[in-house]
């Protein structure tokens, strides 16, 4: 098996995915999808495969079928050392000679950007199924492992669905997504860096390409952060300044953009119910179904259930950069343009605080809990972690718990294990909040809580002297400061 290039990093765990695919070991043709939103670093990491193990690699281009089918005998000629192009007179023809390229061992067969050919060969996937049917040459005299790349999301996971003609034909679908939070601290270089890390990832998130995008750098240090989000994310002269709006734009299945953006703008506003959201767009909520459905479809939108209480759901945008997009660029676009960015950051610190850097900084102490700490720190180990609201009498109104970590068990109901409370702003946590967190306990339905429920304060700006010295003789009670958020258990 090839070793992972040191150029590609991360997606250790993508590239075995990729070499037990091709090494499977199993006769005949094989077939593989490879999908996720555009600048994850998809096609490097095909490319390096291909150049590892022998394999061909075609990237399709948005033209005619003539013109693609034109280009592909080109490139496969020159990857069977031919002089001359091979003139292949219809897909038939093409995928019949291109799929014989592992007649002799167990090589990769990568296309990448399908759904360019799908778009003008929508019979493609059917030519495809016929190709890998169980008599087939490729299936009875090849070993090829044939993987279909691409970006847009609703083409390529449709591939495998339904009737679809390839349901059943493929062993692998590796969904390419953003890095996690530590890892997009790595690749900035900013992992003893948690502030900055904490900062840059809320407002670009952890898509590789992001950092070719910014200038191949992040800032130096704190006091060059603002500026560095003035000429790199706010500048219209900036390839990261249309990013969040392109997003949406660039995706084949969104018909209608404006419908979509304005739901973005709804949630990145604050509504997160969907009945908020209906009432922001002026539309009953039966009316939003394919609104939000096509949003999670692309990776933009998430649902979050509530960790107690069923159908209770709320929605939340998933891609930092079109958060950004909707609250600051998009709103004031003008004043960007003329070059007013340094007053309107600073204008807007308080959106940014309360609309940015808090949801993101619950996102992942939720993160955390689910795939950083300990069983000690949890009291158990996490199957979810969600947030919840709970209702109050002695208040007459409900609370907000920022994270429920519940433990699965297989003869009854999920066990509540901890809960937790999160807060990104510059004020240091106190005993007021552990009060709050040990109220917010006794209201839990007793049936589902351990004993003892362990209590998780998540502070960006760490914890006052009184907490510190309360939560050493508590051993119910946790902290986690951003330091231990990007480098502990």
């Amino acid at each position: 098996m090839a070793m992972k290039p040191k150029r590609l990093f991360g997606r250790s765990t993508e590239w075995d995915e990729l070499q037990t695919f091709i090494a499977s070991g199993q006769p005949g043709a094989t077939m593989g999808l490879v999908y996720g939103r555009r600048r994850q670093g998809k096609t490097l990491m095909l490319e390096l495969l291909a150049r590892e193990t022998g394999g061909f690699l075609f990237a399709a281009t948005q033209q005619t079928e003539a013109q693609n089918l034109t280009d592909l005998g080109a490139a496969y000629a020159a990857f069977q050392g031919l002089r001359r192009p091979i003139p292949f007179r219809d897909w038939q023809d093409a995928l019949d000679e291109i799929l014989r390229i592992g007649e002799e061992r167990e090589v990769p067969l990568v296309i990448d950007e399908f759904p360019y050919l799908v778009a003008t060969t929508p019979s493609l996937p059917s030519y495809l199924q016929k190709a890998l049917s169980p008599l087939s040459h490729a299936k009875e005299s090849t070993r090829t492992r044939l993987i279909l790349c691409g970006s847009a999301l609703t083409t390529m996971s449709q591939l495998l669905s339904g009737s679809a003609p390839l349901r059943g034909r493929a062993s692998m679908e590796l969904v390419v997504r953003p890095f996690r939070y530590r890892e997009a601290a790595a690749f900035w270089g900013l992992q003893d860096d948690p502030e900055l890390a904490f900062r840059l990832n809320a407002l670009v998130g952890g898509t590789p390409a992001y950092k070719e995008m910014c200038g191949g750098a992040p800032p130096a240090d704190l006091g060059e952060f603002d500026e560095w989000v003035e000429r790199r994310l706010l500048n219209p002269a900036s390839a990261m300044f249309r990013e969040g709006w392109l997003l949406l734009r660039e995706e084949p299945s969104i018909s209608d953009p404006t419908s979509y953006a304005a739901t973005l703008t709804a949630v990145s506003a604050g509504n997160h119910r969907r009945s908020e959201i209906a009432s922001a767009l002026g539309r009953p909520s039966s009316a939003l179904a394919h609104l939000l459905s096509g949003l999670q479809d692309i990776g933009l939108l998430e649902q979050v259930d509530d960790a107690l209480r069923d159908k209770r759901s709320v929605f939340r945008i998933s891609e930092p950069t079109v958060r950004l997009h909707q609250l600051l660029i998009q709103r004031h676009e003008p004043e960007l343009v003329i070059g007013r960015a340094h007053q309107v950051w600073a204008d807007n610190a308080d959106t940014v605080s309360a609309k940015i850097y808090g949801p993101h900084f619950e996102d992942l102490a939720r993160q955390w809990c689910l795939q950083h700490a300990d069983t000690d720190t949890l009291g158990g180990h996490a199957g979810s972690v969600l947030p919840s609201e709970i209702a109050c009498r002695e208040h007459k109104r409900g609370h907000e718990l920022d994270l429920v970590v519940t433990e699965s068990n297989a003869f009854g109901a999920n066990r509540v294990t901890a809960v937790g409370e999160a807060k990104a702003t510059g004020t240091r946590m106190d005993l007021h909040h552990l009060e709050r967190l040990e109220h917010l306990r006794n209201l839990l339905p007793a049936a589902r809580v351990t004993s003892p429920l362990k209590l998780l304060l998540f502070s960006r700006a760490g914890f006052a002297p009184a907490l510190q010295t309360a939560s050493d003789t508590r051993p119910d009670v946790e902290l986690i400061d951003l330091n231990r958020l990007y480098n502990g258990s």
